[in-house]
């Protein structure tokens, strides 16, 4: 942790809603004039598309068939972790982009499922890590120890699995029956990678829907938030304002000491309330020390 540069780190899985959540937290930026570093958790992918098909190959062939990006050792997570130390020390640091489709392709001037080169970013007031393992800790790293503000964005894993196979689908062309064989594949990684994080962050943002989502891989439509509820759990609630967060959002209530429930038409609402002043907190403590 840095008290004179603030890492942000938003963690969830693919198809989770961390990039929805990106978006608020940029609007939050723009409307408090703050400069953000942004960096993503593909970029620090070990192995480009067919480099990852030639790991999983190779990996069922020694017996594991389930080997995915969810995977630690898929990832450079000692790269990622020495960035986020770097960005703590000197407010500086690395990141490249992975390129999904063939527009980002026509962006970044580089094929689907490659690399661009890593690229340096300079100064800033804080940095934001948005993807899987932000607060990642295995024998070799503990991301967790270095960001200041942590997030989880966790659906309940029905809604999950249909977002994820309606993006997918929409955005990146797979087959329904493809998306499900990945879901299937990663659940032990999700396990054991994945779902601990959730433990060391400062704030879940868990959405539930409140419509049927017994069957997710025949799922026609992904639940809107008016059909969704969002509960939101601290990990350590003092000096969060409950009573005021009940007040401004209508038709939210306690759940648990440290959780609170909202519509989930609410979610944009609820983070600017929750999220600004904590924004604001690190950019305050990063200008005393400065």
């Amino acid at each position: 942790m840095s008290a004179k540069h603030p890492i942000i780190s938003i963690t969830g899985s693919s198809g989770a809603g961390t990039t929805s959540v990106k978006r608020v937290f940029e609007q939050i930026f723009r409307r408090e004039k703050i400069e953000a570093a942004f960096i993503e958790g593909d970029a620090f992918h070990r192995y480009d598309r067919m480099g990852m098909k030639t790991k999983v190959a190779e990996e069922e062939k020694n017996g594991n068939p389930n080997f995915t990006h969810f995977n630690a050792e898929a990832n450079e997570l000692e790269v990622l972790q020495e960035v986020f130390s770097e960005y703590g020390r000197k407010g500086k640091g690395r990141t490249r982009t992975y390129v999904h489709d063939e527009d980002e392709a026509q962006q970044y001037n580089s094929p689907p499922g490659t690399f661009t080169p890593w690229r340096e970013f300079g100064e800033s007031d804080l940095l934001f890590y948005e993807g899987l393992h932000g607060c990642a800790v295995t024998e070799k790293v503990d991301l967790a120890k270095l960001a200041d503000l942590k997030i989880g964005v966790v659906p309940v894993i029905n809604l999950e699995w249909i977002q994820k196979i309606h993006r997918d689908r929409a955005t990146r062309g797979y087959s329904t029956e493809a998306v499900v064989d990945v879901i299937l594949r990663r659940m032990p990684d999700y396990t054991r990678f994945i779902v601990p994080q959730f433990a060391l962050t400062n704030i879940n943002f868990q959405r539930v829907p409140i419509v049927d989502t017994s069957n997710p891989f025949i799922a026609r439509w992904i639940p809107t938030p008016d059909e969704s509820m969002l509960v939101i759990r601290f990990a350590n609630p003092r000096g969060i304002d409950f009573p005021y967060l009940l007040s401004m959002i209508h038709d939210s209530f306690m759940s648990r000491a440290n959780s609170i429930v909202v519509p989930g038409n609410k979610l944009d609402l609820a983070m600017q309330l929750i999220l600004t002043p904590l924004i604001l907190q690190l950019i305050e403590r990063k200008r005393r020390v400065s």
